[in-house]
């Protein structure tokens, strides 16, 4: 069904692998995210506490970094197109 709106529209798709942490760039905000948790002096000691503290982070993650990963896209699309949808630096 999917497919037929996307024909139907003249939807243009690239190839995707499937579960390509490499083409998504959550991981990546993820991965930035635990790294400024781990920048705090005590381990949370709650549910609560550490949900408080994933939202004032991910909250306060730079405009850049997003900007960075929406800009370097069609160089890991490249690299996964390069790699044959295997494993790439990214």
């Amino acid at each position: 069904m999917a497919m037929d709106f996307f024909k139907a529209n003249n939807y243009q798709l690239l190839f995707w692998p499937a579960n390509s942490p490499d083409l998504n760039p959550i991981e990546h905000l993820w991965h930035y995210v635990k790294q400024q948790l781990q920048k705090y002096e005590t381990i949370a000691i709650s549910m609560f506490e550490l949900w408080e503290r994933i939202q004032e982070v991910w909250n306060a993650i730079p405009k850049e970094i997003c900007e960075n990963l929406v800009n370097s896209m069609p160089e890991h699309v490249h690299a996964v197109k390069h790699a044959k949808g295997r494993h790439t630096k990214y």
